[in-house]
């Protein structure tokens, strides 16, 4: 077994790669296929390599939900199919409670970062004190009444902080328990926020570090200001939850993503912040979304943006450079 970071709350390291093969967040085809090229690039065994017992789960039929992705009408005033994404996410809310519950760390690769309904909650629901990081270039917080595009994969903090009210969320995803409070969450890597989320970031006094806070404290300063924000009275001690949209990091370096915005994270300091949060040791949950190869302009842009998608996996969960 590869000797690497201690993990706290999972120290016999058993895990479950959770693929969450989901598009319907958005509009751009193709995301869905990050899981299936996440273990074709050899993520699995990797893991297995840093001493990690590991499994394969899916949560739901790929194909009965592509299905249902292009039939009849589902909108909610602006919403984009919130129907079909409250079915999923409640469905890998499902799989990741279940993981949790058998004692393995939950691994979630998507898909678009609407997923992050269903991933977050089920963390929430085992470590209601646990912290959230939200690594991103974007703050995926607009509500149903601030977003512009009514693509879901925007909105799922807003969901799971309750924000849409319950007279204003879909029927399909009044499941969410809402379980995310405001000083719970911090954000890492902002460079692409709508007027309406800095607005509710304000309002709430969301902790948020944009590529600005990255260039003048640097990104280390940046991680432990994340982790005392969301737990002032022992960052190093509670449990963190990372969820990990890859377009946090430059596009120079994972450009086959949705959404991208230059002037990024390098790819190290994407490595380092998944590292310091091995080091540290108190991870309870990862998720990594919005890798999409459709949108590689070539083999190479693949290759670069799995790649990196797998670093960030392994350097999470105990890789280390010596």
């Amino acid at each position: 077994m590869t000797e690497g970071p201690e993990f706290k709350y999972y120290q016999d390291k058993k895990l479950s790669i959770v693929c969450a093969p989901f598009c319907g967040g958005q509009g751009k085809g193709g995301v869905e296929k990050g899981p299936k090229y996440f273990l074709k690039h050899g993520l699995q065994n990797d893991l297995v390599e840093l001493g990690w017992e590991t499994d394969v789960k899916m949560p739901f039929d790929e194909m009965e939900v592509m299905g249902k992705l292009h039939s009849g009408i589902d909108v909610y005033k602006n919403a984009k199919r919130p129907n079909l994404v409250g079915e999923v996410s409640k469905k890998i809310y499902d799989c990741v409670k279940e993981t949790i519950d058998e004692g393995k760390f939950p691994l979630t690769v998507g898909g678009d970062h609407s997923i992050a309904i269903g991933t977050v909650s089920a963390v929430l629901n085992k470590y209601p004190n646990a912290g959230l990081l939200w690594i991103d270039a974007h703050a995926d917080i607009n509500t149903l009444e601030s977003t512009d595009s009514g693509n879901l994969h925007g909105c799922p903090v807003s969901f799971l902080m309750g924000l849409n009210g319950p007279d204003d969320t879909p029927d399909a995803l009044k499941w969410c328990p809402a379980n995310l409070k405001p000083n719970k969450i911090a954000y890492i890597g902002l460079r692409d926020v709508d007027p309406a989320e800095k607005q509710i970031i304000k309002d709430l006094g969301i902790a948020a570090f944009s590529m600005y806070h990255v260039d003048k404290y640097g990104i280390n300063k940046v991680i432990e200001m994340a982790l005392e924000a969301i737990n002032p009275e022992g960052a190093l001690e509670s449990p963190v939850m990372c969820s990990y949209d890859v377009d946090a990091v430059d596009p120079l370096y994972v450009p086959a993503t949705g959404t991208p915005v230059r002037g990024g994270l390098t790819l190290r300091e994407g490595l380092f912040l998944v590292e310091r949060l091995a080091e540290i040791g108190n991870l309870v949950g990862l998720d990594i979304v919005e890798c999409n190869p459709n949108l590689a302009v070539d083999d190479i842009h693949v290759t670069d943006t799995i790649s990196a998608g797998c670093a960030i996996a392994r350097c999470a969960l105990g890789e280390t450079l010596l």
